[in-house]
């Protein structure tokens, strides 16, 4: 699908592109390729005779291949998130900034420029070029991360008040929380891997000097927030790796407690097992044999012993 929009007072306006020719507009400024047919991409590579790298593609493209001018035209690729919560992913999105009109090339319709199209189709005179859209976007991904972080950091203090809540945790509960832990830290690395692909595609923009004055304190004031969210990332991860240890640590209690309570049942059970087997032999010369009381005495003698043991071990805590 092609979303194209033209630039009119600050305003972007979405034309509709039903041929090669509705590109031929002197005041386009953003090309929004998602999930593109072949046609399409056939449009745009005609009308501004370039050759666009296609999505299947763009996870291929080499770290040092990832921005780069060509021609006079600024190439970049970056990463974008899909989403939020523990199911996201990083999207690759080509930009190609060509005269006075951005194209950006992605296999999915992401909410960062989602919110772009209908943010800058409301807002008048937010937009003063092409350049300000892709700055924009940027930006607007940065903001999004910061609310990824959010949620992720909300997730761990749900999960930190149940791990750290007093009561010892189930084997059960321990593994629901180790997964949600997990999930955490998965959603954290991919954030702050996607703020320092930010981080080097504004760097790139800032080195090609083709940004205007208040357009790079702009970026600059991106770069400050990535610093920040990267320090907060750190922070989390350290809150991770201490609600892990936590975790496995009432796991490893729990374990303790099995163990224990086996070794303290195998010490219970060695004394009426020595009396069993004594009285097993079966010698011809054994008292007990031609008594009465004999075999009442030997049962109370072996409760007798598996008693005592535990009486102790009673007293000594270890039954807790």
């Amino acid at each position: 699908m092609l979303y194209a929009f033209t630039l009119k007072s600050g305003y972007l306006n979405r034309i509709k592109v039903d041929a090669a020719a509705d590109l031929r507009n002197e005041q386009l400024a953003w090309v929004d390729m998602v999930d593109a047919t072949p046609e399409e991409f056939e449009w745009v590579e005609q009308v501004y005779d370039l050759q666009l790298p296609h999505p299947e593609h763009l996870r291929d493209i080499e770290a040092s291949a990832r921005f780069y001018e060509d021609e006079g035209d600024l190439h970049l690729r970056s990463d974008f998130l899909s989403g939020t919560d523990s199911r996201s992913h990083s999207v690759a999105v080509a930009f190609v900034l060509t005269g006075e009109t951005l194209i950006s090339v992605h296999e999915e319709d992401l909410p960062v420029f989602r919110l772009l199209r209908l943010r800058m189709h409301a807002e008048s005179g937010s937009v003063g070029d092409s350049r300000d859209v892709l700055v924009d976007l940027y930006s607007m991904d940065v903001e999004y991360s910061a609310d990824a972080l959010e949620a992720v950091y909300a997730d761990l203090g749900r999960v930190g008040g149940s791990v750290l809540g007093g009561a010892p945790l189930s084997d059960h509960q321990a593994s629901v929380a180790l997964a949600e832990i997990a999930s955490a830290e998965y959603m954290n690395g991919r954030i702050r891997r996607n703020v320092m692909d930010t981080q080097r595609g504004l760097s790139f923009l800032i080195r090609s000097k083709t940004l205007k004055p208040a357009q790079i304190e702009e970026v600059r004031q991106i770069q400050l927030d990535i610093e920040s969210l990267d320090g907060h990332t750190a922070f989390l991860f350290d809150k991770i790796n201490f609600l892990m240890a936590t975790t496995v640590g009432f796991i490893n209690i729990n374990q303790n407690r099995i163990v224990r309570m086996f070794s303290v049942v195998s010490a219970a059970l060695l004394p009426p097992t020595l009396i069993a087997s004594i009285y097993g032999m079966n010698f011809q010369f054994m008292p007990e044999l031609g008594w009465q009381l004999g075999y009442p005495f030997a049962l109370f003698l072996m409760l007798l012993t598996v008693a005592i043991p535990f009486w102790f071990f009673y007293r000594k805590g270890w039954l807790k």
